[in-house]
């Protein structure tokens, strides 16, 4: 009998360490790993998926939401940004114990751990998904139907002469980063590229469009020869396929503050006939010393009223711009406000709303190499997107680390990607898509309906903030009394007797932050919506 009690003790004992303890985690403005201190020395589950933050060393920084810098989302002193500086603070814990390689915005489902504090977790079991080398390998993002596909990159000091100042310190090195560089511009196989801190003269950039050539063979890559010999500083350039398009005179360089670093070009479409404002930037640095947000604000400024002046021009004669490049701006700064002031549109916030980056310094990402453009060019844009084969990557990846000739870490930015649809009878201001104001009951939607074409439908998405949908993919039906209207305001409401019984479920939608895709003329458009 004794032996008895003792076999149903350890059996009992056994299932009391499997036995996990299922941890929620709660509103982000108020949850912090202390709510974690009455588990120590227990094994938990988190209820939700956990996301890779830092992955540099033996250790992982785990937690349920990125870390970002919070001039990146939000303007200081702003609910998102307080909220920004809380998560970076209080939501986060080393996570030990992992096996393999693992980047930085990968998801673990079902993450059961040891706790051994509450800022420190020994990894017992879970289920890995997503933004892994292989999800990067098998394609660019998608941006859409597009004919044009733009790309801007910081190639991260390529230079082919002078080694050891910056870049590359041998000739070995840059070998390695030319590898590595040419491989991730062939994966992008964009018809142009705006390229970053290549080294000035034309050695460099010839070497790219060289290796461009031959990686693409159905390709014709050409640049704008210097007709001089490589120094020892940087410059940004275009490069582009003449097969597609052709540049409408030379690049303008705008030299306030730093020269060669901020160029302009009108390109047009050999297919269409159809012409774009092309703008590649390299702003100053953050670091340096003395008031550099003041200098990029002169950049931003400078390069605005070029625009206003070049568009002007007699061979040019179009509105559409894209500005792109390293900016060294957060979202939420005074460089960038310059553009957003002027009524350009910020397409990161326009396609991502507040999880877009394209790089990480002290864990934190955000993004800085910039993709905006104004009102005209914006219903021609077909999608944009960062393409994370860089940021979210170990540092012990790069040329002068390693011997790995992957595309992966051959810089510290994420190439930009925008694809581009141009028709010039779309170059019109655009009017508000989605309205939502203090209550969740008077979500509006403003003319989805083309009386011009009353065969066409559009439909809408909801998804929250974390990219989880809310409601299915929901078709826009009018009534015949709608139809008569002038505004035609569709609300999502439960009183809308055009809005089907399968939606009204899902409303009223709580107070947060909400995703709208919105599929209306072959265009996909995303608006983001907060309910308080």
């Amino acid at each position: 009998m004794r032996l008895l009690f003792s076999l149903i003790f350890c059996l009992l004992a056994a299932w009391s360490v499997r036995a996990d303890i299922h941890v929620s985690v709660s509103d982000p403005a108020t949850w912090s790993v202390q709510e974690l201190a009455p588990y120590v020395g227990q094994t938990i589950v988190f209820d939700r998926p956990m996301v890779v933050c830092t992955n540099a060393g033996s250790h992982l920084t785990v937690g349920p939401w990125r870390l970002f810098e919070a001039s990146n989302q939000g303007v200081p002193g702003s609910p998102e940004y307080n909220n920004t500086v809380h998560i970076n603070s209080e939501c986060h814990f080393t996570l030990s114990g992992v096996s393999g390689y693992h980047r930085c915005g990968e998801k673990i489902y079902d993450l059961t751990v040891k706790v051994n504090s509450p800022t420190s977790m020994s990894w017992v079991s879970g289920t890995w998904h997503g933004n892994t080398r292989a999800d990067m390998e098998a394609g660019v993002p998608d941006v859409g139907d597009y004919r044009l596909l733009v790309c801007a990159m910081n190639l991260e000091n390529y230079f082919a002469v002078n080694f050891g100042s910056l870049g590359a310190r041998s000739y070995a090195e840059h070998q390695q980063q030319r590898a590595k560089v040419s491989k991730a511009l062939a994966k992008i196989n964009a018809d142009i590229y705006g390229l970053v801190e290549l080294e000035k003269g034309d050695a460099a950039i010839e070497e790219v469009v060289n290796d461009l050539n031959s990686n693409l063979p159905d390709r014709n890559y050409k640049f704008f020869r210097e007709n001089s010999g490589a120094e020892a500083s940087q410059k940004s350039d275009f490069v582009y396929d003449a097969n597609k398009v052709e540049p409408i005179g030379s690049p303008s360089e705008i030299s306030t503050e730093l020269p060669n670093r901020k160029k302009m070009l009108c390109f047009r479409e050999k297919a269409t006939g159809e012409k774009f404002i092309y703008s590649i930037n390299h702003f100053k640095a953050m670091s340096g010393g003395g008031d550099t947000e003041s200098r990029r604000v002169n950049e931003a400024r400078a390069v605005v009223n070029f625009y206003n002046s070049y568009r002007a021009n007699s061979n040019i004669r179009d509105r559409d711009v894209l500005f792109m490049g390293d900016l060294n701006s957060h979202a939420k700064t005074k460089p960038i406000f310059v553009f957003t002031d002027n009524n350009m549109i910020d397409l990161h916030r326009a396609f991502h709303a507040d999880s877009s980056y394209s790089y990480m310094f002290a864990g934190r990402a955000s993004y800085i190499d910039h993709a905006i453009c104004n009102e005209t060019l914006y219903r021609q844009i077909t999608g944009m997107a960062a393409y994370h084969i860089n940021s979210d990557e170990d540092d012990r990846y790069t040329y002068d680390k390693s011997d790995d000739e992957s595309m992966f870490r051959c810089s510290d930015h994420d190439p930009i990607l925008v694809g581009l649809r141009l028709d010039s009878t779309l170059s019109q201001a655009l009017e508000p898509i989605v309205y939502g104001n203090n209550f969740s009951d008077t979500i509006s939607l403003y003319n989805m309906y083309d009386l011009n074409n009353p065969d066409s439908k559009s439909y809408f998405a909801i998804y929250n903030i974390t990219g989880m949908p809310i409601c299915p993919l929901t078709e826009i039906c009018y009534s015949d009394e709608m139809m008569q209207q002038k505004d035609k305001i569709y609300t999502l409401t439960g009183d809308n007797p055009n809005l089907p019984d399968e939606m009204k479920q899902y409303l009223p939608l709580p107070a947060g932050i909400y995703i709208f895709h919105l599929y209306y003329k072959g265009e996909v458009m995303h608006k983001k919506v907060i309910i308080k």
